[in-house]
């Protein structure tokens, strides 16, 4: 559909593999199988969760919330619920968020989700962003806990950037008619080359602050699990720091760019697979449109 090949992808973003979900299957669809795998895994039961999140800019519909839609299918009858639109910072803002509010007391249990359909409005006849999305999602329980803690978090956000990444049509500046959708005006539109120069420096600063924060040397960081945005930029942070790419967890090669689901869907792979100990500091960060930038780090 565009002048492209595998190798020109590969070579660029480190991207091999994306996965599309069928026409038929929504966003919602794959947050209710991540927030079951999750409540599994955390030995949970829906109703102990008071506070449901969903973290996307793929929601099922403008309203209600596809986190209120989760909330009903998995029975979590005494959680309140809300979608977080961050883009691809979603997931690490759910975290810092409902761990915030756990720490305060206002809630005990909450279940972050990142869920995305990218590929409904992805633009297959632009080669700078088609290459790059793919559809996923992951979640977490978050509770009070005495063996992984988020000690820090942070929130961050550049307005001024909003038009590096955007989905012009739909919304009340621009309401959807015949003209919007004929021009392609419901897909994404993508700065690359701005969106590269943030990205590269927004990581490089969540990492910094992160350490400074806490009084950690780059050394003393166990795993980053960042967003998977693209492999060149996450080894030049890598190179910075003087982190081994063996402790930055990387998924990008199968899975692209799935925005707020990107985050979870590495955090779990690196539980699941990496031989992470008590007290060993694991960094969540991520950024995206908006311009948002999230980061939590987390005392394994």
């Amino acid at each position: 559909m565009v002048e492209t090949s595998d190798e020109w992808i590969v070579t660029r973003t480190g991207i091999s593999e994306r996965r599309v979900v069928e026409p038929h299957v929504a966003t919602s669809d794959l947050a209710v199988e991540a927030a079951r795998r999750a409540l599994d895994d955390a030995r949970t039961r829906p109703e102990e969760i008071d506070l449901t999140i969903v973290a996307t800019i793929t929601p099922d519909m403008v309203f209600p919330a596809t986190a209120c839609l989760v909330q009903n299918a998995i029975g979590a009858v005494n959680s309140g619920a809300f979608d977080l639109e961050a883009a691809c910072s979603g997931f690490v803002a759910g975290v810092a968020v409902a761990s915030n509010m756990i720490a305060t007391g206002c809630i005990r249990k909450a279940l972050v989700i990142g869920a995305e359909t990218l590929t409904k409005i992805t633009n297959y006849e632009d080669r700078t962003s088609c290459i790059l999305f793919g559809d996923g999602a992951g979640a977490a329980v978050i509770g009070p806990s005495d063996r992984r803690t988020v000690v820090y978090s942070k929130l961050g956000a550049d307005g001024s950037g909003g038009n590096m990444m955007r989905l012009p049509a739909g919304g009340s500046r621009m309401p959807t008619t015949a003209e919007t959708v004929r021009d392609k005006l419901h897909y994404m539109v993508i700065h690359g080359r701005e969106v590269y120069r943030f990205a590269v420096n927004r990581m490089q600063y969540c990492i910094q602050d992160a350490i400074d924060a806490r009084g950690y040397k780059p050394e003393d960081i166990a795993l980053v699990v960042p967003h998977q945005v693209n492999q060149r930029i996450l080894q030049a942070a890598a190179d910075k720091f003087g982190l081994p790419m063996d402790k930055m967890q990387i998924n990008i090669d199968k899975y692209g760019n799935t925005s707020a689901a990107s985050a979870a869907i590495a955090l779990d792979e690196a539980a699941k697979t990496r031989d992470l100990k008590p007290g060993d500091v694991v960094l969540l960060i991520a950024f995206g449109g908006g311009l948002t930038w999230a980061s939590a780090l987390i005392e394994w």
